[in-house]
């Protein structure tokens, strides 16, 4: 997937708002060597860095390192796979927020961040939780269905698990699981009705390839349409958020 760092940074920050929160978990220590694991365009990882943090960010994204390279010149930046990365010297904790339910290969993901650990080391985390956006991922199924378009209804971009389920794979690593949490988050959308449109081009371009823009724009409208009784709230939008949290140590 090509992500757009503009409109990721002017229209869905509460990615990394929100994040903010999971810092505090983290409770860095000045001189810990951190790993952000899927740092965006890197605001969280500038955060480690401001509490005294030897800070590492990395995403598979070239245009979010890009953009965060451009923003954050004291810390190090690289474009890596969750799957796949590795460094000669291990880390005291990684951290990562809103970037787990990207991998689908969870077990990959978890065995990198094991073996880029020392021992004792923290993994700490925040991701889609089952059930999250489950209300506008069947409204999106719908109306593509209505349209026509079985197969990209179909698709599958993201891995929301539950507590007990991604637990045990951590588990399964050798991680002790020592804190976790599943809750309901519903997050304000920028821009009204319109912030479902936004949302959906920004995270869920999949379910719209190769359709042509004025009927996109047509579907997205009729998913708005649906969505507005569960959605709309004393005159603002929000998405069903379902969020998952955790510590896990080495």
């Amino acid at each position: 997937m090509k992500w757009n760092a503009e409109l990721y940074d002017n229209k869905h920050s509460f990615v990394f708002e929100y994040g903010e929160n999971v810092l505090e978990l983290l409770d860095v220590k000045k001189g810990e060597r951190v790993l952000d694991l899927g740092c965006g365009t890197g605001h969280l990882t500038q955060q480690l860095h401001e509490r005294g943090a030897v800070v590492t960010g990395i995403d598979s994204s070239p245009d979010m390192i890009w953009q965060a390279k451009e923003t954050y010149h004291d810390v190090d930046f690289e474009v890596a796979d969750g799957t796949d990365f590795h460094f000669d010297k291990p880390f005291d904790a990684v951290f990562s927020n809103a970037t787990l339910h990207w991998i689908l290969d969870a077990d990959a993901a978890i065995k990198c961040v094991y073996d880029s650990l020392k021992p004792g080391g923290r993994f700490v985390a925040e991701m889609g939780g089952k059930g999250n956006m489950g209300i506008l991922v069947a409204a999106t199924q719908k109306v593509l269905t209505a349209h026509g378009y079985t197969e990209l209804a179909k698709k599958q971009q993201w891995y929301f698990p539950s507590l007990g389920e991604y637990s045990s794979k951590l588990e399964a690593q050798g991680f002790r699981v020592t804190f976790a949490a599943h809750f309901d988050r519903d997050t304000l959308l920028q821009d009204g009705r319109q912030g479902v449109a936004k949302w959906l081009n920004m995270f869920g371009p999949i379910y719209f390839e190769g359709i042509a823009p004025a009927e996109k724009e047509q579907i997205l409208n009729e998913i708005t349409d649906i969505l507005e009784p569960d959605y709309k709230k004393n005159g603002e939008w929000y998405a069903d958020y379902k969020r998952l949290r955790f510590i896990a140590v080495k």
